[in-house]
């Protein structure tokens, strides 16, 4: 049984892939390889930033967070929200009339072609460093947490592990490799449906059990026997997100991310109208509001119902236990494919994006000017088939002690900072120099590491000692002021140089421009930013304590 539903719900979705890519000729061209033919819908779009987001080391990282501390780690979904609607009505307009395909291609209109090449290796080391392999780790412990592989074939703990990495990264690598974004952004849509499917049920079904058979009785006893937890401030004695950080570093997080990230934007940039573009990012900025439902409740649930079983410590088991204690065993299999398929989303939309980012941002850049449309296919390839190899190398030797999803974000936001800097500069001024983008983003991440990860402990004592902490200052707020520096020092450097030149207008993106779309905006776009701006305050306010 569970064997034939894991298979039964693969085998759906690469059917409804196969059938929507088939007619397209995805990876024929590096427009349809690359950007899926700007032939993207909304609903495609919202379902492919929602998966391409979202994987176990949300189910499993965040609600593990939410079980050792309060739901104040929502804040890395509600807020991602008001990111998503700058994205819808600022930046998305911008990348789209410039007909762009990557990110990195708009700074060497800007700046320069060195420029570029930096931006885009920046891109590939935080996928290759971070996104990658932890997405492999991740999903390989929750699906032998969840569903208990080692003792069900007989083998050891790290043999499953194993194995279970180079079997999401094999299968995630065939669909960025042979099918194209039209084909990753096709099945993220259908593995969105079964993820969020999947992840309600199990929160329903937690409450169900808490509340005796009752889901609104099940939630008032959790919230009122557990209300600390729910308090989204995060100010509780050694905050694991303290609410200050959402005035500094989650802001410059969460609009690089949303705004600026290639992984995500790639989806968006294969719009076949900006009015499907913009409703596509509004509908997954809906769909952020409704994940901590799926991926924050059910820690605390978790909680709830196992304090007395799970130590604090063990969050990263929180997840698996609850799923084991309230799914049927006949949705075992399809639950399990529903995992996977998450952990594919992410995969293999990052190697697109890394695919992307290498073809036209490094090989067609600096080491082949003149390759055309089937070189740059074939070289996105083999850059996927390099960087899959590489992380299922070396997901097997990170560390799971911890919370791998701050690791995760505290490893991107070593090349965050730096990387949006640049881009606001490119897109808002034309002061800043080409000189001053290429130092910023030398030294923003050389000086991030060296703040947050070579010299943490005696620069965290040394701020206790001059400001009288009681609590460590968050990664976040190194972020903010990290990004703070590199604007200076883009100021400064720009004073002694030369003023770069005007962007390239529209019709002149270059050689490796996409193409352009109609640029009708989508005619309820404000209407519904202003509400993804009004229920993410009301979130807010309903829950502080």
């Amino acid at each position: 049984m569970i064997l034939a539903g894991f298979l039964g719900f693969t085998l759906l979705v690469a059917v409804v892939t196969y059938i929507g890519t088939r007619r397209h000729h995805v990876g024929d061209t590096p427009e349809g390889f690359f950007l899926g033919g700007r032939s993207l819908t909304g609903w495609v779009i919202a379902g492919s930033l929602l998966l391409t987001n979202l994987s176990t080391e949300h189910l499993i990282g965040l609600n593990g967070d939410a079980f050792q501390h309060t739901v104040a780690v929502m804040a890395w979904e509600t807020t991602a929200a008001l990111a998503m609607v700058l994205t819808a009505l600022v930046f998305l307009p911008r990348y789209l009339r410039m007909g762009i395909t990557t990110i990195p291609q708009f700074l060497e209109s800007r700046f320069d072609r060195t420029t570029r090449v930096i931006m885009s290796l920046l891109f590939l080391a935080s996928y290759a460093a971070a996104i990658l392999p932890v997405v492999l780790i991740f999903g390989a412990a929750g699906l032998e947490s969840l569903f208990d592989v080692s003792a069900r074939l007989g083998i050891g703990i790290d043999t499953a592990r194993w194995g279970l990495i180079w079997g999401i990264g094999t299968l995630g690598s065939l669909y960025a490799i042979f099918g194209g974004l039209r084909a990753v952004a096709i099945s993220d849509t259908v593995n969105g449906v079964g993820f969020l499917a999947a992840g309600v049920l199990v929160t329903v079904l937690a409450l169900l059990t808490v509340g005796d058979g009752s889901v609104l009785a099940g939630f008032q006893t959790v919230y009122r026997e557990e209300t600390p937890k729910f308090d989204i401030t995060g100010n509780e004695p050694g905050s694991f997100l303290p609410f200050g950080v959402l005035f500094t570093g989650m802001v410059v997080n969460q609009i690089f991310f949303w705004c600026v990230n290639q992984s995500i934007l790639q989806r968006a940039l294969g719009a076949r109208s900006l009015a499907e573009g913009q409703k596509g990012v509004l509908i997954g900025a809906f769909l952020k509001l409704l994940g901590p439902l799926v991926v924050v409740l059910p820690g605390v649930i978790a909680w709830h119902m196992f304090k007395g079983e799970l130590a604090p410590t063990d969050g990263i088991l929180a997840y698996p236990t609850l799923v084991k204690a309230v799914l049927p065993p006949a949705l075992t299999g399809i639950f399990a494919a529903v995992m996977v398929g998450a952990v594919l989303s992410t995969f293999n939309s990052v190697l697109n994006s890394a695919a992307t980012l290498w073809s036209y941002g490094v090989y067609r850049a600096l080491l082949n000017p003149s390759a055309d449309g089937r070189q740059l296919v074939r070289t996105g390839r083999t850059c996927s088939v390099v960087l899959a190899v590489a992380a299922m190398v070396a997901a097997p030797f990170i560390d799971t002690e911890g919370s791998l999803y701050n690791y995760l974000q505290q490893i991107n936001a070593t090349f965050f900072g730096p990387m949006l800097a640049v881009v606001l500069a490119a897109l808002f001024t034309r002061r800043i120099t080409a000189a001053a983008a290429k130092t910023a983003l030398i030294v923003g991440p050389v000086l991030f590491f060296l703040i947050n990860f070579a010299f943490h402990d005696p620069i965290q004592a040394r701020l206790a000692a001059t400001f009288g902490l009681s609590e460590p200052v968050h990664f976040l707020h190194f972020l903010a002021f990290v990004f703070g520096l590199v604007v200076l020092l883009m100021a400064a450097v720009s004073r002694f140089g030369a003023p770069s030149p005007a962007p390239a207008p529209a019709g002149a993106a270059g050689p490796d421009s996409g193409g352009f779309v109609d640029m009708n905006p989508w005619r309820h776009a404000r209407l519904v930013s202003v509400l993804v701006v009004i229920c993410t305050v009301a979130t807010y306010v309903a829950l502080a304590q």
